[in-house]
């Protein structure tokens, strides 16, 4: 089970002719792709509720809401899925997109609730040691770059936390997420979507800590 190459084919043509009439003569192509697509995100499925309780495998429409986008380019030239872990206890989720020239997997927290937010940024300032034992872990390194991702930043520490906390990085981010890039080559090999568990598996020390955090008050005290 791998993608295709005819996948990335129709993919790139996409890219170069993103318009409805190009996409209508070409449907039953889109639909052989689509098709590839989903038995390799199903497979990454089976795989990952191997090491891990997965509620919900979810794979994109391919059509854009240009409603409110100056963007009027009617569909998105990538095949991409999301897998939701199980329950109140269990969270963060994974995401990978499969996009000739740029595509990722990624997982995480990209935009915390308000009260999620808080509750992490509570628990950089108090003993921010865990998380940074996990960014420089040898496997988080190895798949991560030992970093987090974030939507976005503030300049400073938020309102009501130290502006010299020592860990003021960790503090100004509005999203903690896990993201790595594949080559077009690395999509296509044979061993991907065993390249894509290992990836994932080496997210969930930090899967494993954030859901302890967000159902936790600082007192280490159950709140679900």
């Amino acid at each position: 089970m791998q993608f295709e190459e005819s996948t990335f084919q129709f993919l790139n043509n996409l890219q170069k002719n993103n318009d409805r009439d190009w996409f209508a003569d070409e449907k039953e192509t889109y639909l052989i792709a689509q098709k590839n697509a989903k038995e390799v995100f199903a497979e990454i499925y089976k795989n990952l509720q191997i090491h891990d309780e997965i509620e919900k495998s979810k794979m994109m429409r391919i059509y854009r809401d240009v409603r409110f986008s100056n963007d009027k380019t009617p569909y998105k030239a990538h095949f991409a899925n999301s897998y939701s872990r199980l329950g109140k206890e269990l969270r963060g989720g994974y995401f990978l997109r499969i996009r000739p020239g740029a595509s990722f997997l990624a997982g995480g927290f990209w935009e915390p609730t308000k009260d999620d937010l808080f509750r992490i940024r509570k628990e950089i300032a108090q003993d921010a040691s865990e998380i940074r034992a996990i960014l420089e872990s040898k496997e988080y390194k190895k798949h991560f770059g030992g970093q987090f991702e974030s939507f976005s930043e503030l300049k400073t520490a938020p309102r009501g936390f130290d502006k010299e906390h020592p860990d003021v990085d960790l503090l100004r981010k509005k999203g903690f997420i896990a993201s790595k890039s594949f080559t077009d080559e690395q999509v296509l090999s044979e061993n991907f979507i065993e390249e894509v568990g290992e990836s994932y598996k080496a997210m969930r020390p930090f899967f494993n800590l954030f859901s302890d955090i967000l159902t936790t008050n600082l007192n280490g005290e159950s709140v679900v």
